[in-house]
């Protein structure tokens, strides 16, 4: 009797070795797979425009708010063919807001009509569900905007949590998020562009 249960500990030992830790789909790996992925790792980038926009551009919240903290000013200018609705704006750095920029992009950059400027981070917050069905996964997630600097801060918040869920499958190697969009489930792009907030 002890040596049968000596054998099937020594069994179940070895069907355990066998197994990755990415055969189980585990809030802890799910977390990890998320939070390593290029939307988490690169920083979210901004690009301003300056020089002639339309007024559809203009009144965008974006600018609005780099207006609002007086980073850029606008004067009314014909629009050029192509560009709707009127009025169209001559955007310009102000001094502060070249002063904010300066440190923000390189020179060669910020003398271009439009340039990007890195400004916020997404910082993994935790797992709060996961849905399996047979090899396919359905986890949901939350997530927050983690400012870079004075425009970062200015744009994203970073009280406010979003949601979002992204598909898994299990794969002969393991457990991995879905990068197409099979059904169920949804890319990652496509779970931080789908994102609500939270609070």
């Amino acid at each position: 009797m002890r040596k049968n249960s000596i054998l099937s500990l020594i069994g179940a030992l070895l069907l355990l070795s066998a197994c990755s830790p990415r055969d189980f789909l585990t809030r802890r790996l799910a977390a990890d797979l998320i939070s390593s992925t290029d939307p988490f790792k690169s920083p979210q980038q901004y690009v301003l425009q300056t020089g002639i926009v339309s007024n559809k551009d203009y009144v965008s919240p974006e600018y609005v708010v780099l207006q609002h903290h007086g980073w850029i000013s606008a004067t009314t200018v014909a629009c050029s063919p192509g560009l709707a609705p009127p009025p169209c704006w001559d955007i310009l750095l102000t001094p502060s807001g070249v002063d904010t920029v300066r440190n923000l992009v390189s020179a060669e950059q910020a003398v271009r009509p439009s340039f990007a400027i890195p400004v916020a981070r997404r910082e993994f917050v935790g797992i709060t569900g996961i849905s399996r069905q047979g090899n396919v996964a359905d986890v949901d997630f939350t997530w927050k905007w983690i400012p870079l600097n004075e425009i970062g801060a200015a744009l994203y918040s970073n009280d406010l949590h979003y949601k979002s869920t992204v598909g898994f499958r299990d794969y002969d190697d393991g457990w991995r998020i879905v990068q197409t969009t099979p059904h169920p489930g949804q890319t990652l792009d496509d779970a931080l562009k789908n994102a609500e907030p939270t609070q």
